[in-house]
């Protein structure tokens, strides 16, 4: 089967493959994870996981040695060659609280070391010498109907950051969650996740294509109610989720991490800032939520002309709202910030200075904008 793979990352499991035709003819490689899923949905590889099996743990650190690859978790039996990550399958037991609390030991064979994953469409396996996919849970019937099914409902509930990853994987793959992982994942506590693990999974459904998606995940599997304090009627989220689509039609692609937290926050009249607490993000995004204006209940070109001193509208979170991109186009102000063509030194050789010369600054600059954009449309 093809992998269609970037040069470099095709190079890398040619290598690998090659090394272990020569030296471990006996060992079975297998790709598995998300390379495999994204193969089968024709979407872009980035790095692929490999694993080994019929080598036991002390030959197989002697082979990554001899290959040069790194070890990036000598407990859990892995390490890194480029782009490859390349480990023994295991089996993992929950033994503590938190999501270093697990045992592990080494799978025999391949549908034990599968069932270790979270979701059916994870849970598919390449034979990298037979180039046939191995699929012991129904994962590619799944990826047709475009359906998030949970492998193992035992072992799914070891690790709570899996209800994330549904959220962000229906926003990213545009799929649904089938109703009894759904109901699994609801029961779910989230109250041992860490702070950097909740933000990884949200940041990951921020730049996900389909928002609307994510958004009613969050809300569908208890996300929002448990780390947000948020729950909503059907009729907001409606809202929500047509601003969201709208967003991604019109996104400035810098401002794409912030469209998700700025819908919300407007639409449901919260602090945008006290959502980044919420989930933990960086700073960054306070300052750029902060700074951004919410969307009134009547955009004017006034209030359009007076947002362009700040930036060009292109830039503001609330480009999906009522015509906005097309009016500030014609307005000007769409690819670069209004001028008012007021400069401090003009006001300085009036003889202005200090607070004196900030406060006519201001009025004149508003000055500016009250003639050059209407307040009645």
């Amino acid at each position: 089967m093809n992998l269609h793979l970037p040069p470099e990352l095709q190079k890398e499991l040619d290598t690998v493959r090659h090394f272990f035709t020569t030296y471990y003819p006996d060992v079975k490689l297998y790709l598995v994870g998300g390379a495999v899923r994204d193969m089968v949905m024709g979407r872009e590889i980035y790095d692929l996981d490999i694993e080994c099996f019929g080598i036991d743990p002390e030959t197989f650190d002697a082979a990554m040695r001899r290959l040069g690859a790194k070890g990036v978790g000598k407990s859990f039996f892995v390490y890194k060659y480029g782009h490859l990550d390349i480990a023994l399958p295991r089996i993992e037991r929950k033994v503590a609280r938190g999501h270093r609390g697990f045992s592990v030991e080494i799978a025999r064979d391949t549908k034990e070391a599968s069932r270790r994953r979270d979701f059916t469409m994870n849970a598919l396996m390449l034979d990298l010498q037979r180039g046939e996919i191995v699929d012991h849970w129904g994962g590619l019937d799944d990826i047709r109907k475009r359906l998030i099914r949970v492998v193992d409902f035992g072992k799914f509930a070891e690790d709570s950051l899996r209800v994330l990853r549904a959220m962000q994987f229906s926003a990213r793959l545009k799929f649904r969650i089938e109703k009894e992982s759904r109901d699994l994942m609801r029961s779910i506590a989230l109250d041992d996740l860490t702070h950097e693990r909740i933000f990884w999974e949200f940041e990951k459904m921020f730049m996900a294509q389909w928002l609307h998606y994510g958004l009613f995940a969050m809300f569908d599997l208890l996300i929002a109610k448990k780390l947000l304090a948020l729950t909503t009627e059907r009729y907001t989220y409606i809202r929500m989720a047509r601003h969201m689509q709208k967003a991604r039609a019109l996104e400035d692609e810098a401002m794409r991490p912030y469209y998700f937290l700025f819908v919300l926050s407007t639409d449901m009249h919260r602090s945008a800032v006290g959502l980044c607490d919420r989930i933990h993000t960086p700073n960054v995004y306070k300052k750029v939520l902060t700074f951004q204006k919410r969307v009134p209940h009547h955009i004017t070109d006034r209030f359009l002309g007076a947002l362009s001193l700040r930036f060009p509208i292109r830039q503001w979170l609330g480009i999906y709202a009522d015509r906005v991109a097309e009016r500030s186009k014609h307005l000007n102000i769409y690819e670069k910030g209004f001028d008012p063509g007021i400069r401090p030194a003009q006001l300085l050789d009036e003889g202005l200075s200090g607070k004196a010369l900030g406060k006519e600054l201001r009025r004149r600059i508003l000055a500016a904008v009250r003639a050059n954009f209407r307040a009645d449309r």
